[in-house]
C-alpha cells in the first residue's frame, strides 16, 4: 500500500519503540542495553522520507547500578557535558519495505556519518483505525571514533570491550 499523503509527519509511539546497543564483553558474551524515553520523528514530503531522533544518555537501562555510574562518566558517555545521542538522516532509500538510511550520528559531541539498513513500512491502518508506520534499522560503529575509548586489558590477552558496537532501533510511528 502506498501512502497517499504528499507531506506528513509521524509521531513516535513510545510503548512500541526501542533503541538499543550490544557490544562484546570480556571476549565471551554480548552486553546489551537500551534507552528509555526515545524521541524520534519520521517525516515524508513528496515520497522522500527523513528520520531523526535522540536519546538521553542518562536514560540507559541496565541491571548494574555501578556500571550505570561508570557509563555516565567521562570515560563513556560523559552525561554531564554531552547528555544526548542524536541522529539525523541525510539520505533514505527504499526498495519496497527494505531501507537504507544514511545520516549523522552524534555521540559524546562527535559526529560521523553512518549507514543503517533494515525496513521502513508503508502506512497501514491498525485495529483501532490509526494510521501507522514502522522502522527497524541496524548499524555497526567503532565506539572509539566517537570518543568512547575506555578499555581494560585481560590477563591472557585481549581487552574487556570490543570496539565494534551494534546499534538497533525498532520504532512505531502514528500519523500526527
Amino acid at each position: 500500500m502506498t501512502d497517499p499523503i504528499a507531506s506528513h509527519t509521524w509521531n513516535l509511539v513510545q510503548s512500541h519503540s526501542t533503541a538499543a546497543f550490544s557490544i562484546r564483553h570480556m571476549l565471551v558474551a554480548n552486553f546489551r542495553a537500551n534507552f528509555d524515553n526515545i524521541e524520534a520523528t519520521l517525516t515524508e514530503v513528496d515520497g522522500q522520507i527523513s528520520l531523526s531522533g535522540k536519546v538521553r544518555t542518562d536514560a540507559i537501562v541496565i541491571k548494574d547500578q555501578n556500571l550505570y555510574g561508570h557509563l555516565q562518566s567521562p570515560e563513556f558517555f560523559d552525561t554531564e557535558n554531552t547528555p544526548e545521542i542524536s541522529f539525523v538522516s541525510t539520505s533514505v532509500t527504499r526498495d519496497g519495505e527494505k531501507a537504507e538510511v544514511v545520516g549523522d550520528l552524534t555521540i559524546k559531541g562527535i559526529t560521523h556519518s553512518v549507514t543503517a539498513s533494515g525496513h521502513i513500512t508503508d502506512a497501514i491502518e491498525d485495529a483501532m483505525g490509526n494510521t501507522k508506520r514502522g522502522v527497524g534499522l541496524e548499524t555497526k560503529i567503532d565506539r572509539t571514533s566517537f570518543g568512547l575509548d575506555w578499555n581494560a586489558p585481560l590477563p591472557k590477552g585481549g581487552f574487556a570491550l570490543s570496539n565494534d558496537v551494534k546499534m538497533t532501533i525498532d520504532l512505531e510511528f502514528i500519523a500526527a
